[in-house]
């Protein structure tokens, strides 16, 4: 995507068929970063109020520079543009104000829940404690779930604390994840570099957070293959699995055709035991078709959408979720999302309200809120 061409997702109206807005259902996040999701404009206040330069001089541009550099088909590069994002976001004041904004602009997309993930060790460089960013991060979270009530809205929002993985610091930040589950933090996740740097690493931080009962997501199956999941699954004790994508190369596919010894026209698929796993225990799985695309984690499949194993997942009765990743870099919204989705495969409004009720019943809330997350999914569905 060039500058040219650019035009921010956020705000736009998708819609299902000929009319039916699908920014107005209830939706739910489960994989949204926070340093993924800023406002461009909100990154030019920012930086011209810590004296930093950008590689852009308005909103526009900046969105655009984001969206084409963003587009490399590598997680590596892809990840580079995160240094402009995390350099605004090093006081209270940045950490409060991209946290508001960020509620807002998900309430503005009909997400009623969301879990949003970042990681506090990122946000050290001008002398905050690592509990000093996470209360700034939450402080913003309640002025946000505030400003959509005093507006006549409804959200709900809990912080997902993630540890660097090649920094080797998991036991730390897992701590630090405990010791604020009862201000905002609903579970814990690793993220960086994935190739090179398992779920093994981490071990000791796993074991602490099961003796303290905190649920896990792991990024796993995105830039590292079937190991990495199979990590994140046993290292990790994961209930999630971020991405998860290329848990697809362990199920096989096999097309007969009319007039061999089948008798006709056929598709065989086999589950390889880390697939059955996956799928026997629901695990869910966070879906982000336009990241992995834009990162090379579908390339062996190929290019496009409709070459992404998302269709097949579902077909096949995997606890697939819709996820943006990160909106800013990948230019989308959770309605932009479900908008491709449907165009590529075909998807009506009873497959929309199967991915956010997947994803409700795999979010971090106790199980009566979960519940209720899907009663308020299955009403306004209904009312559509």
């Amino acid at each position: 995507m060039t500058t040219a061409n650019f035009e921010a997702a956020a705000g736009k109206q998708f819609t299902l068929g000929s009319d039916l807005s699908i920014n107005s259902l209830p939706k739910v996040s489960l994989h949204d970063h926070l340093d993924g999701g800023l406002r461009p404009q909100t990154i030019i206040d920012l930086s011209t109020e810590l004296g930093l330069d950008l590689p852009a001089p308005d909103a526009a541009s900046l969105g655009a520079w984001f969206a084409s550099q963003s587009d490399s088909g590598s997680l590596v590069e892809y990840l580079k543009t995160f240094d402009v994002t995390i350099s605004v976001m090093q006081t209270p004041e940045g950490l409060a104000r991209v946290a508001r904004e960020f509620v807002e602009d998900l309430h503005a997309d009909g997400v009623i829940y969301g879990e949003v993930r970042w990681a506090p060790e990122q946000h050290l460089t001008r002398g905050l404690s690592l509990d000093e960013v996470v209360d700034a991060v939450q402080g913003g979270i309640e002025d946000g779930i505030a400003a959509v009530a005093a507006a006549g809205g409804r959200i709900r929002i809990g912080q997902l604390v993630s540890a660097m993985r090649q920094n080797d610091n998991g036991l730390e930040i897992a701590q630090l994840a405990v010791r604020h589950r009862e201000h905002g933090v609903v579970g814990f996740d690793i993220a960086g570099p994935e190739d090179g740097f398992p779920p093994s690493r981490m071990r000791t931080a796993f074991d602490y957070l099961a003796e303290h009962y905190l649920p896990t997501t792991v990024h796993a199956g995105e830039a590292a293959g079937l190991d990495s999941i199979r990590s994140a699954l046993f290292d990790g004790r994961t209930l999630r699995l971020g991405h998860g994508v290329r848990l697809a190369e362990d199920i096989e596919v096999e097309e007969t055709a009319a007039g061999d010894s089948a008798g006709g026209d056929s598709t065989f698929v086999t589950l390889g035991p880390l697939a059955e796993w996956v799928k026997d225990r629901e695990l869910a799985l966070e879906l982000s078709p336009t990241s992995n695309l834009q990162t090379g984690a579908i390339a062996q499949w190929g290019s496009e959408l409709v070459d992404h194993p998302f269709d097949l997942l579902y077909q096949l009765g995997f606890r697939v979720t819709v996820n943006t990743d990160n909106r800013l870099m990948s230019n989308t919204t959770l309605s932009r999302e479900l908008a491709i989705l449907a165009d590529t495969f075909g998807y009506d409004l009873g497959d929309l309200e199967v991915f956010q009720l997947n994803a409700a019943a795999g979010s971090f809330l106790p199980v009566e809120d979960r519940e209720e997350l899907a009663n308020r999914i299955v009403a306004g569905f209904g009312d559509a």
